[in-house]
C-alpha cells in the first residue's frame, strides 16, 4: 500500500482546469440545439470531468516514479489495445477508433496512448542521458533508432485505424522531447531533410500519378492527403457556417442556445466555434488568455523542477496541447487543415478528458516536490 504524506496542488494549473470544466460544460450545454437527440451531453461531460478528478488523485496517490517503474507494462498494453481495434472493434464511420462500451459509450485507446507515449520516452531519454553522459555520435545513432521503433509500433496500428492526426501528435511530442534533451542538433537537420524527401515523394507522386499512388497507398491515404491539400479550397459548409456564426457574433454572442447555424460536430472538433458565437469576441479573448496562462503555468513547472525526466515529461504534454490548441483554433477559423483535433480540457470526450487528466495528475506529482510517497 502506499501512504501520502502531504497532498498539495499548484493552484494556478488546478484554477485553469475548474475553469475549462466549467467552460466545457456550459458550451456544450449551449450547443444542445446542434446536437438533435444528444441532449445529456454537458452532464455526461459533468460525470466525466468528476471521474477524471478523481484519476488526478489517484495518481497522485501512486507517484509518478511508480508509474514510470512500469512504464514498459503501460506501453505494451497500450498497443495491445490499438491492435485489438484493428481486429475487433466496429467501424464508426469507417474508422476502428473506439470501442464500444455499452452503458458508458466509447473508449479510444489512442488518446492514452498519447500520455503512454509520453512517459515511455521521458524514461527512455532520462536512461540514455544517465548511462551516456557523454555520448558519442553512434551512441546517439543507436538511441535514435530505439526511440523510432518504439514511435513507429503506435504509429503503424494508430495510422491504420485510420488517425492520421494522432499519428501526427505522436511525432510531434517526440520532436519536442528530443530537442530538449540534450542530443546533438545534426540529427534535427538530417530528420528534417528526411522528412521533406519523404512528403515530397509521396506528394510528387500524388500530383504526377494518382491511380499508382491508389494503387500503392491504398484510397483511403489518397483521400486524406486530397482532403488536406485541398483544404484552402474547400467553401463546405461546416467551416462557412461555423465562421458565419463566430463573425456574427459581435462582443458578447448570441447566448447559449442560439447557435444562427447549423454545423457538424459541434461539440468536439468544433467546440470553440460554439463557444465563440455564444459568448462573442470577448469570451473568446477570455478562453485564448486562459489557455495561454495554463501553458506557460505547465513550461514555468518544467523550469522549476529539477529532475530531468520530469522535464522531458512535460515538454512532450506542453508540446501536445500547444499543437492541439492551435490546430483546433486555427482550423475553426479556415487557417488550419480539418484534421479531427478536439480542443484539449474543452472540447466533448471521455477518452481525451481522462487522457489530460491523467496528465494533471503527472503534473502535480511534478509541481510539488513537498509530496513524497512511502510504501
Amino acid at each position: 500500500m502506499f501512504k501520502m504524506s502531504k497532498y498539495k496542488v499548484e493552484k494556478g494549473i488546478i484554477i485553469s482546469v475548474i475553469l475549462f470544466a466549467i467552460i466545457s460544460i456550459i458550451t456544450i450545454y449551449g450547443a444542445q440545439n446542434l446536437l438533435g437527440e444528444e441532449t445529456n451531453l454537458a452532464l455526461k461531460q459533468l460525470i466525466w470531468f468528476i471521474v477524471g478528478f478523481l484519476i488526478a488523485y489517484f495518481i497522485m496517490f501512486i507517484g509518478n516514479e511508480n508509474i514510470t517503474k512500469n512504464v514498459w507494462i503501460l506501453y505494451i498494453i497500450g498497443n495491445i489495445a490499438l491492435l485489438a481495434l484493428l481486429l475487433f472493434a466496429d467501424p464508426i464511420n469507417d474508422a476502428k477508433c473506439w470501442f464500444t462500451i455499452k452503458g458508458i459509450g466509447t473508449i479510444q485507446p489512442s488518446e492514452f496512448m498519447k500520455i503512454i507515449l509520453i512517459l515511455t520516452l521521458g524514461k527512455m531519454i532520462d536512461d540514455f542521458n544517465e548511462n551516456f553522459a557523454n555520448a558519442s555520435v553512434f551512441e546517439e545513432f543507436k538511441f535514435l533508432l530505439k526511440v523510432g521503433f518504439v514511435v513507429l509500433i503506435p504509429s503503424i496500428l494508430t495510422f491504420l485505424q485510420p488517425d492520421t492526426g494522432v499519428v501526427l501528435i505522436y511525432l510531434l511530442i517526440t520532436i519536442v522531447m528530443l530537442f530538449i534533451s540534450g542530443i546533438r542538433y545534426r540529427w534535427f537537420v538530417a530528420l528534417f531533410l528526411l522528412l521533406a524527401i519523404l512528403v515530397g515523394g509521396i506528394l510528387g507522386l500524388y500530383l504526377i500519378n494518382q491511380d499508382l499512388f491508389i494503387k500503392i497507398f491504398g484510397s483511403s491515404f489518397f483521400l486524406r492527403i486530397d482532403r488536406l491539400l485541398d483544404w484552402s479550397n474547400q467553401s463546405g459548409y461546416q467551416l462557412e457556417n461555423a465562421m458565419t456564426s463566430i463573425g456574427s457574433a459581435g462582443l458578447l454572442g448570441h447566448g447559449l442556445n442560439n447557435n444562427p447555424l447549423y454545423f457538424p460536430e459541434a461539440h468536439t472538433d468544433f467546440i470553440f466555434a460554439v463557444y465563440s458565437s455564444s459568448f462573442g469576441l470577448i469570451g473568446s479573448i477570455f478562453l485564448i488568455i486562459l489557455i495561454t496562462y495554463f501553458d506557460i503555468k505547465l513550461i514555468v513547472t518544467a523550469i522549476k523542477t529539477r529532475e530531468n525526466i520530469n522535464k522531458y515529461i512535460i515538454a512532450g504534454i506542453v508540446g501536445m496541447l500547444i499543437y492541439q490548441q492551435i490546430q483546433n483554433i486555427g482550423m475553426t477559423f479556415g487557417l488550419l487543415p480539418i484534421t479531427g483535433i478536439t480542443l484539449p480540457f474543452i472540447s466533448y470526450g471521455g477518452s481525451s478528458l481522462l487522457s489530460y487528466m491523467i496528465m494533471l495528475g503527472i503534473i502535480f506529482n511534478i509541481s510539488n516536490s513537498s509530496i513524497r510517497y512511502t510504501n
